[in-house]
């Protein structure tokens, strides 16, 4: 048992003095000084009498006498050191304000009974005060592992790992309120949460946890995961950096930091930690392709191309290393390289159920090497075998998304919006650059972030959390529908969702420049709750030609998200969806959104960069015509075509398989011929 240290009782005693000794025993927590005075009694007649000096001892730490607790048990410890009398005297020394008292009992009682984890607990919590920072860490990690080893902790995991969550939480409640300071308990319970979806109290229970064990490292590691699913970058950041200097020396924990720098676009102090390890230990290919993608966003090209070789070297099997250097567009693979792959492919055809996600890399990154190659129809196949495989791991309804498309087209008239009045924030700082997936976003991010009055940062999940938050109470049954939903917001409430917008992603803003971009390309599905509740935000629709575009999408395997694009017919349908939505929003808001069509700004990058400068209020400078010189990093797939001047290549590419792109034409329908339709006058 964990609870605390036990012992039957400290010496023998007459039975007469055992029933009066119980009787004391069972008023300790309820009548402590009654409890004292029987144990008094019997002190009267055997003066010194151990397990009666332990009950007094106990009375008067109860009722508030630390002190004097701390004399008698010091006294009794000296003689017959057991568990339950140092436990009793290292709480009566805490209290009393002696902290070295009370860390040599807990030290003397941890020797004794290791298991304990109790005892472990408070005696790094002892330590921390008397600030012996490693060793109450030490400590921490003792108690977690005793209470590996507890039975209701056990009994509650396997509930919990069998699937069986309202079982294993009815255990962790009846433990808590026994042991209301336990961290393993706490963090159990956080998982439970975690694994229902209930992520506030699952943060709180984890929280709790390190709280009370701040050593607790897989708590800590645990509630870093849980900050980052909800995009808390700051406290994520916090809590890496005490999990990197913890005294258990595990690599895991770096890679971890390194993690959530990235995540904040920190790439420098993300390298410098990935080249520290591979210095220790150079046969590690996942870090020498974390090292890669570092690299490449910093625009250290070379560095990252050794980097990403170096990964395959070790694991030829990689795949998601051979499609980083695949991605970079300006690697070729050769035969060589081309060869090395068949062979992986041939290598992980007898555990493919395990390893499809090296799979379909290899068949994305095949099908870029074929196609360099000019072995079009070989490409595509290739392409089309790691569309399917990843396909099949992804989750994307085409006739739901239009559905949910259509509701928002619905809605966000003219008349509606004016109804809504004024509100939102009225900050103008951000710039939103919405569209598909590589359709030249990134080239309009550089050129607008090469500006002196604007900041690049990344592509932003912020937005869509906040419109995902407010569809869920759709979908939690609070509003019948979308449209119900969104009138429902007061002027206060969108006021509130902008401020809260700003707030979040400051932490992606390095810089004292007034605007700030965030490209992420689906917001396009939000434009509408944008201009509720950030009224002053500009926005940017970047668009091209839609075979190009999706035929473009449908080769590149995203890192995350675009779950629409693994299929010629889906990919389709989506940017129909696009296209239909902006144009109802252009006719309800005229001139709200300005549109840069790609073909345009190759064509004639002057007169673009121009317009687009002018519709959003910015004076035209001519660095932005100069945008491949900006040394800010990039992190998109685009990265290393806009450190070039622009060039045409890639606009007629999709031509090569037309013939086998039909179902993509039928899809898109309509759409395909009024794309690039004038937007309305102002």
């Amino acid at each position: 048992m964990n609870a605390a240290p036990t012992s039957a009782r400290v010496t023998s005693t007459p039975s007469s003095q055992q029933e009066t000794l119980a009787l004391a025993a069972q008023k300790l927590d309820r009548d402590a000084a009654a409890a004292l005075t029987l144990a008094e009694s019997v002190l009267r007649q055997s003066p010194g009498l151990p397990p009666a000096e332990l009950i007094a001892g106990q009375a008067l730490r109860r009722i508030g006498r630390p002190h004097d607790a701390l004399v008698r048990l010091s006294a009794l410890a000296r003689r017959q050191p057991v568990p339950v009398l140092l436990w009793e005297l290292a709480q009566a020394a805490g209290e009393a304000g002696e902290p070295k008292q009370a860390i040599a009992a807990l030290e003397s009682l941890t020797r004794q009974q290791p298991g304990v984890a109790q005892g472990w607990f408070l005696l790094a919590r002892h330590l921390r005060e008397d600030g012996r920072t490693e060793a109450a860490w030490r400590a921490d990690l003792s108690g977690i592992n005793a209470s590996s080893r507890d039975r209701d902790l056990l009994e509650a995991a396997m509930a919990m790992n069998d699937g069986h969550l309202d079982a294993c939480q009815t255990m962790l409640d009846a433990r808590l309120a026994r042991l209301p300071d336990d961290p393993a308990g706490h963090r159990l319970l956080g998982e439970i949460h975690w694994r229902r979806g209930d992520m506030t109290p699952a943060l709180a229970q984890v929280e709790r946890a390190i709280a009370i064990a701040p050593g607790f490292d897989l708590a800590r590691d645990f509630l870093i995961r849980l900050l980052l699913q909800n995009n808390r970058l700051p406290e994520a950041l916090s809590h890496a950096e005490i999990l990197a200097t913890s005294p258990i020396k595990n690599p895991g924990y770096d890679l971890i930091l390194a993690s959530v720098l990235v995540r904040l676009g920190d790439q420098a102090r993300a390298s410098a930690i990935y080249q520290k390890l591979l210095a220790a230990r150079p046969d590690q290919p996942q870090v020498w392709q974390n090292l890669g993608h570092a690299l490449k966003t910093l625009g250290r090209q070379a560095e990252a191309v050794d980097a990403y070789r170096q990964a395959v070297s070790h694991q030829p099997t990689m795949g998601e290393a051979w499609w980083s250097l695949a991605n970079l567009k300006t690697v070729k693979l050769d035969a060589a390289d081309i060869a090395i792959m068949e062979q992986a492919l041939v290598t992980l055809a007898p555990e493919a159920d395990k390893r499809q996600e090296d799979i379909f890399h290899l068949h994305f990154s095949l099908g870029k090497a074929l196609e360099d190659g000019q072995a079009h129809e070989a490409a595509f196949t290739h392409y089309d075998h790691g569309n399917r495989l990843r396909r099949t791991m992804i989750r994307h309804d085409a006739a739901d998304f239009t559905a949910e498309v259509a509701a928002a087209r619905d809605l966000f008239t003219a008349p509606y919006i004016a109804s809504r009045g004024e509100g939102g924030c009225t900050a103008p700082d951000p710039i939103f650059i919405v569209g598909l997936p590589r359709a030249g976003s990134t080239l309009v991010e550089q050129i607008l972030s090469s500006h002196s009055r604007v900041e690049g940062t990344m592509e932003l999940p912020e937005m869509m959390m906040i419109a995902g938050r407010l569809q869920s109470r759709v979908d939690d049954g609070e509003f019948p529908d979308f449209a119900t939903m969104v009138s429902a917001l007061s002027p206060a409430d969108r006021q509130r969702l902008g401020e809260e917008y700003i707030d979040r992603t400051r932490v992606h803003r390095q810089s004292d420049k007034p605007h700030f971009i965030d490209k992420m390309p689906n917001n396009w599905q939000h434009v509408g709750l944008i201009h509720l509740i950030l009224p002053n935000a500009r926005i940017v629709d970047a668009r091209r030609h839609p075979m190009g575009c999706c035929f473009s999408g449908w080769k590149q395997h995203f890192a995350r998200g675009q779950s629409f694009t693994y299929d010629l017919t889906d990919i389709g349908l989506y940017y129909r969806d696009y296209v239909d939505m902006m144009a109802a929003f252009d006719a309800a808001m005229p001139g709200r959104v300005h549109r840069v069509l790609y073909e345009r700004m190759v064509a004639d990058t002057p007169a673009e960069v121009a317009s687009l400068l002018a519709a959003l209020d910015l004076p035209f400078e001519e660095e932005c015509l100069a945008f491949w010189r900006n040394k800010r990093a990039v992190r998109t797939a685009s990265s290393e075509q806009v450190r070039q001047p622009i060039f045409t290549d890639g606009l007629d590419q999709w031509r090569h398989f037309a013939p086998w792109l039909a179902p993509l034409e039928t899809a898109l329908g309509q759409s395909l011929a009024h794309w690039d339709d004038p937007q309305p006058a102002v």
